[in-house]
């Protein structure tokens, strides 16, 4: 036989070569090394922040839980009564009541105008920064860290200071428009309108984040491909809709997400804007759980209450991982 008849099969062992799809359990080629799972590694590295999390989160849920399905109230908490297990009377109660759900409805209807709001707001906002010169990005920057990084308590002081009866900045200035009259005008005698006032308190919190990540979303569009759609004849709305929108969009699934789950558990700016007291008109879910726990001595049906929201956001979430895992498959 000739060198060259001769076949892959006649060369020795060490000397075939072994195709890239070879199945497992085939001769490896030779000096290449042989890849190993991660082992317990990585688990051993997450077992500090999984153990804290257990500790912080683990034993509260637990108790939330373990109370939602009691009869808990004063006498049970200063030991007078031992608690007893009432099954789902505390929820057949709450989902029975009108009032319940009346404040289901307003906490979804609060948090979809807080969310629209902020996401359109942000957007806005990030895209003007990629036009403007570098001192005016640098301007709108540390205004938005400034506002970010204001707490919560603070911030909700500065807007009833701006929203004030009596003194309120924000009356005076339109007073000045002609025709307009609102000296002694109550921004919250109403509950739709205080509760505007509110949202906007929430949105001013929440754009300056939603801004910072869109941002850094929209230095990875390619320019290449916005300058193809608009030698294509693309407007400035046709390249946003078919070139960035598209790229951003497990940024934007993933700040929506996140923003419903902030603006549905909204607690401290609906406290303290209402002096700790929150009317019935005022009350979100967190509002009212805590009013049922804390001023009517219910602990249980509060737990429950909580429990009830805890779902609802669980329901958000798992929303949010399967629009996560469509964008992956399309990927």
């Amino acid at each position: 036989m000739s060198a060259a008849q001769t076949t892959t099969a006649d060369l020795p062992p060490a000397k075939q070569k072994t195709s890239p799809g070879a199945k497992p359990g085939s001769q490896a080629a030779p000096g290449r090394p042989v890849r190993k799972g991660p082992g317990a590694t990585p688990w051993l590295l997450l077992a500090p922040c999984l153990l804290v999390i257990a500790l912080v989160m683990g034993y509260p849920l637990y108790r939330l839980v373990a109370l939602s399905f009691q009869s808990f109230g004063k006498s049970e908490l200063w030991g007078f009564k031992d608690p007893e297990f009432v099954g789902f009377d505390n929820f057949a109660k709450i989902l029975g009541d009108g009032e319940f759900w009346a404040v289901v409805l307003r906490t979804v209807i609060f948090a979809v105008g807080a969310v629209a709001a902020t996401m359109v707001i942000g957007m806005l906002i990030a895209l003007l920064l990629q036009k403007v010169s570098g001192w005016v990005k640098a301007l709108i920057s540390i205004a938005l860290v400034a506002s970010w990084g204001m707490p919560i308590i603070v911030a909700t002081a500065v807007f009833k200071w701006l929203f004030d009866a009596d003194y309120g900045v924000l009356n005076y200035m339109m007073s000045k428009l002609p025709g307009v009259d609102m000296i002694g005008h109550n921004w919250f005698t109403s509950g739709p309108q205080g509760l505007a006032v509110i949202m906007l308190l929430v949105v001013w919190g929440a754009v300056p984040f939603v801004v910072i990540t869109l941002s850094a979303g929209l230095t990875q569009v390619p320019k290449e491909l916005e300058e193809a759609a608009r030698l294509d004849g693309a407007g400035a709305w046709g390249v946003f809709r078919h070139v960035t929108l598209p790229i951003l969009k497990p940024i934007l699934v993933m700040l929506t997400t996140l923003s419903v789950i902030w603006d549905m558990g909204v607690f401290p700016q609906v406290f303290v804007m209402r002096n700790g007291n929150p009317e019935a008109e005022f009350q979100l879910l967190t509002t009212y759980s805590y009013q049922q726990a804390f001023v009517v001595n219910d602990y249980s049906g509060g737990s429950a209450i909580a429990l009830v929201t805890v779902l609802l956001l669980l329901g958000v979430v798992a929303v949010y991982m399967r629009q996560m895992l469509k964008i992956g498959e399309v990927e």
